[in-house]
């Protein structure tokens, strides 16, 4: 669990840090738009009040009380199962990012993504930040590190 708690705590310090520095510090709010590297990357304001790109737009405190009871839960089977490492790692990084995306919705009533990515001609038109990577990459990892019991090593003589 401890692997969890240090991933969980980086994951959401990273991800408040960075929407800080773009949003605030270099006040992407007003700007709404910072070409980084044209076409691939660009910071573009978007405020999103749903959960992903948008969909189920509903009250915010029905969104955060959603994150939290999947967060708690999370936390609840990993404790219960004890899976490895890397199931550690991931059930972080989707608690981590969750939790990041709730402090935006109390402090702004909206997600605040920042990070647009374009590429081969196709542009896209939705943004989204660490956290939404974070939660992602979590939930990937869970399906893919939890479920299978490892098979148990014979003592050699």
């Amino acid at each position: 669990m401890r692997t969890l708690a240090i991933t969980a705590v980086l994951t959401f310090a990273l991800d408040q840090a960075s929407k800080w520095l773009i949003v605030q510090w270099l006040d992407l709010i007003n700007r709404h738009q910072i070409d980084v590297w044209p076409p691939f990357l660009q910071f573009r304001m978007a405020w999103n009040t749903g959960i992903n790109f948008g969909l189920l737009s509903t009250n915010q405190w029905v969104l955060i009380g959603i994150a939290l009871a999947i967060s708690a839960w999370v936390l609840w089977w990993i404790w219960r199962e004890r899976p490895g490492r890397l199931a550690q790692i991931s059930a972080g990084l989707l608690v981590g990012g969750a939790l990041g995306n709730v402090i935006d919705r109390i402090i702004y009533g909206a997600v605040a993504d920042f990070l647009n990515m374009s590429c081969c001609g196709v542009e896209n038109p939705f943004a989204f930040n660490v956290a939404d990577i974070a939660i992602f990459a979590g939930a990937i990892g869970l399906v893919l590190f939890t479920g299978k019991t490892p098979p148990k090593r014979r003592k050699t003589p």
